[in-house]
Protein backbone atom coordinates (compact mmCIF):
# COMPACT_ATOMS: atom_id res chain seq x y z
CA UNK A 1 0.00 0.00 0.00
CA UNK A 2 1.00 3.66 -1.06
CA UNK A 3 1.15 6.61 0.73
CA UNK A 4 -1.50 8.86 -0.14
CA UNK A 5 0.21 12.05 -0.51
CA UNK A 6 3.30 13.00 -2.36
CA UNK A 7 6.00 15.19 -0.13
CA UNK A 8 6.44 12.42 2.09
CA UNK A 9 9.16 13.14 4.44
CA UNK A 10 8.56 16.66 4.79
CA UNK A 11 8.15 16.74 8.57
CA UNK A 12 11.28 15.37 9.23
CA UNK A 13 12.71 19.45 8.95
CA UNK A 14 12.29 21.71 11.48
CA UNK A 15 9.76 24.66 10.41
CA UNK A 16 9.27 22.24 7.20
CA UNK A 17 7.08 23.92 4.04
CA UNK A 18 3.91 22.81 3.95
CA UNK A 19 2.28 21.39 0.83
CA UNK A 20 0.00 23.52 -1.60
CA UNK A 21 -3.73 22.00 -0.67
CA UNK A 22 -2.32 21.09 2.86
CA UNK A 23 -2.88 22.90 6.72
CA UNK A 24 -0.13 22.60 8.54
CA UNK A 25 0.03 22.19 12.64
CA UNK A 26 2.40 22.90 14.89
CA UNK A 27 1.84 21.76 18.93
CA UNK A 28 4.76 22.75 21.13
CA UNK A 29 4.47 21.33 25.11
CA UNK A 30 6.99 21.70 27.47
CA UNK A 31 7.57 18.22 29.77
CA UNK A 32 9.92 18.99 32.10
CA UNK A 33 13.62 19.84 32.35
CA UNK A 34 16.76 17.28 32.21
CA UNK A 35 17.89 14.37 30.56
CA UNK A 36 16.16 11.76 32.63
CA UNK A 37 12.78 13.33 31.70
CA UNK A 38 14.40 13.32 27.86
CA UNK A 39 15.15 9.72 28.20
CA UNK A 40 11.77 8.98 29.95
CA UNK A 41 9.62 11.17 27.09
CA UNK A 42 11.89 9.76 24.25
CA UNK A 43 11.43 6.18 25.10
CA UNK A 44 7.46 6.86 25.41
CA UNK A 45 6.96 7.85 22.07
CA UNK A 46 9.27 5.47 20.48
CA UNK A 47 7.65 2.79 21.90
CA UNK A 48 4.33 4.15 21.07
CA UNK A 49 3.34 4.14 25.05
CA UNK A 50 2.73 8.02 24.75
CA UNK A 51 -0.17 6.51 22.48
CA UNK A 52 -1.65 3.92 24.58
CA UNK A 53 -1.71 5.98 27.43
CA UNK A 54 -3.98 8.12 25.75
CA UNK A 55 -6.76 5.39 24.91
CA UNK A 56 -5.63 5.33 21.39
CA UNK A 57 -5.83 1.75 19.97
CA UNK A 58 -2.02 1.37 18.41
CA UNK A 59 -1.88 -2.18 15.72
CA UNK A 60 1.72 -2.06 14.80
CA UNK A 61 4.50 -4.83 13.67
CA UNK A 62 7.22 -3.32 15.73
CA UNK A 63 7.07 -2.54 19.19
CA UNK A 64 9.33 0.67 18.27
CA UNK A 65 8.85 3.04 15.52
CA UNK A 66 11.10 2.49 12.37
CA UNK A 67 10.77 3.64 9.00
CA UNK A 68 8.26 1.34 7.16
CA UNK A 69 6.69 -0.09 10.09
CA UNK A 70 2.60 0.16 9.79
CA UNK A 71 0.91 1.52 12.25
CA UNK A 72 -3.33 1.78 12.69
CA UNK A 73 -4.29 4.08 14.81
CA UNK A 74 -7.92 3.26 16.23
CA UNK A 75 -10.28 6.39 17.35
CA UNK A 76 -12.78 5.94 19.72
CA UNK A 77 -12.82 1.79 18.97
CA UNK A 78 -14.31 2.67 15.55
CA UNK A 79 -12.22 5.32 13.33
CA UNK A 80 -9.32 3.49 11.94
CA UNK A 81 -6.27 5.45 10.91
CA UNK A 82 -3.81 3.29 8.74
CA UNK A 83 -0.01 4.77 8.19
CA UNK A 84 2.99 4.14 8.18
CA UNK A 85 6.39 5.19 10.13
CA UNK A 86 8.57 7.47 7.06
CA UNK A 87 11.49 8.39 9.28
CA UNK A 88 12.65 8.37 13.29
CA UNK A 89 15.05 10.01 14.90
CA UNK A 90 17.34 9.36 17.97
CA UNK A 91 20.19 12.01 18.97
CA UNK A 92 21.49 13.01 22.05
CA UNK A 93 18.96 15.78 22.44
CA UNK A 94 16.33 14.78 19.75
CA UNK A 95 14.48 11.81 19.26
CA UNK A 96 11.43 10.69 17.45
CA UNK A 97 8.92 9.74 14.56
CA UNK A 98 6.62 10.56 11.80
CA UNK A 99 3.80 8.66 9.85
CA UNK A 100 2.24 9.24 6.55
CA UNK A 101 -1.22 8.47 6.00
CA UNK A 102 -2.33 5.00 4.09
CA UNK A 103 -5.54 4.45 2.26
CA UNK A 104 -8.24 4.35 4.32
CA UNK A 105 -6.86 6.89 6.81
CA UNK A 106 -9.69 9.93 7.71
CA UNK A 107 -7.04 12.50 6.79
CA UNK A 108 -4.46 12.48 3.91
CA UNK A 109 -1.21 13.77 5.23
CA UNK A 110 1.87 13.44 7.89
CA UNK A 111 2.20 14.02 11.29
CA UNK A 112 5.64 13.69 13.55
CA UNK A 113 6.13 13.45 17.31
CA UNK A 114 9.25 14.60 17.87
CA UNK A 115 10.93 14.92 21.86
CA UNK A 116 14.06 17.21 21.72
CA UNK A 117 15.76 18.85 24.76
CA UNK A 118 17.33 22.35 24.54
CA UNK A 119 20.22 23.62 25.50
CA UNK A 120 18.97 25.17 28.60
CA UNK A 121 17.63 21.60 29.94
CA UNK A 122 14.09 22.15 28.89
CA UNK A 123 12.26 19.14 27.20
CA UNK A 124 9.75 19.40 24.80
CA UNK A 125 7.02 17.85 22.17
CA UNK A 126 6.31 19.06 19.17
CA UNK A 127 3.60 17.72 17.22
CA UNK A 128 4.04 18.74 13.60
CA UNK A 129 1.26 18.14 10.85
CA UNK A 130 0.09 18.81 7.52
CA UNK A 131 -3.23 17.37 6.34
CA UNK A 132 -6.42 17.84 4.63
CA UNK A 133 -9.69 15.83 4.78
CA UNK A 134 -9.58 12.15 2.87
CA UNK A 135 -12.96 10.93 4.05
CA UNK A 136 -16.57 12.26 3.76
CA UNK A 137 -16.56 12.49 7.36
CA UNK A 138 -13.36 14.22 7.95
CA UNK A 139 -14.96 16.70 5.06
CA UNK A 140 -18.50 17.34 6.35
CA UNK A 141 -16.73 18.24 9.95
CA UNK A 142 -14.85 21.20 8.95
CA UNK A 143 -13.59 23.88 11.33
CA UNK A 144 -14.28 20.61 13.81
CA UNK A 145 -12.32 18.04 12.52
CA UNK A 146 -9.01 20.76 12.71
CA UNK A 147 -10.04 21.28 15.98
CA UNK A 148 -9.96 17.56 16.78
CA UNK A 149 -6.29 17.05 15.60
CA UNK A 150 -5.34 20.04 17.39
CA UNK A 151 -6.99 18.52 20.55
CA UNK A 152 -5.55 15.45 19.93
CA UNK A 153 -1.95 17.19 19.82
CA UNK A 154 -2.53 18.76 23.24
CA UNK A 155 -3.61 15.61 24.33
CA UNK A 156 -0.56 13.97 23.46
CA UNK A 157 1.85 16.95 25.49
CA UNK A 158 -0.52 16.22 28.76
CA UNK A 159 -0.13 12.56 28.60
CA UNK A 160 3.51 12.56 27.82
CA UNK A 161 4.11 15.31 30.46
CA UNK A 162 2.00 13.30 32.91
CA UNK A 163 4.26 9.73 31.89
CA UNK A 164 7.31 12.25 33.02
CA UNK A 165 6.60 13.08 36.03
CA UNK A 166 8.82 12.10 38.99
CA UNK A 167 12.03 12.15 36.30
CA UNK A 168 12.99 15.77 36.89
CA UNK A 169 16.27 16.04 38.19
CA UNK A 170 16.96 17.52 41.51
Amino acid sequence: MSFTYADVGATRERGFRCPPGFRPMHVRTRLGEGEAVFRRAAEAVLTWEMHRAMGVGIDTTSERAAPDVDVTVTLAGVIKAPCRVVWTVEEYRRAGWAYGTLAGHPECGEESFVVDRTGDGTVWLTISAFSRPAKWYAKAGGPATRGFQHAYARRCGATLRRLCEGYEEA
